[in-house]
């Protein structure tokens, strides 16, 4: 099985969390995770084989605007990622794991 990463980043938590769901119900791909890159930049991380990643990456990008306020920044698809890059990331997928799971890294607050 060739597994892919799929790639989203937007602005704010309410669209991160659109666009994760709309690529889950749009294939069969396994949600990665949230990763924060900044003050509201989120991207949102999914694993499938190369047709499914794409076809939710498609789903997942047409959701962005269902979102009252929703900002796409990018988005970018690796087919067969290199295996250096699969255990530097938390993407690793191994026949002992099902699931993928990371928590959801939000900012420190501007303020204490």
């Amino acid at each position: 099985m060739t597994l892919a990463l799929g790639m989203i980043e937007v602005y704010g938590i309410p669209t991160a969390i659109e666009v994760g769901d709309a690529m889950c119900k749009a294939a069969r791909v396994t949600l990665v995770g949230y990763e924060n890159t900044d003050l509201g930049r989120i991207t949102v991380l999914i694993r499938g084989e190369v047709g499914e990643v794409n076809v939710a990456v498609t789903a997942g990008l047409a959701s962005v605007l269902r979102v009252n306020g929703g900002e796409l920044l990018s988005h970018h698809i690796i087919p067969r990622p290199h295996e250096n890059l699969e255990y530097a990331l938390p993407i690793h997928h191994s026949a002992n794991v099902n699931n993928f799971s990371a928590d959801i890294r939000f900012p420190p607050p501007l303020s204490a």
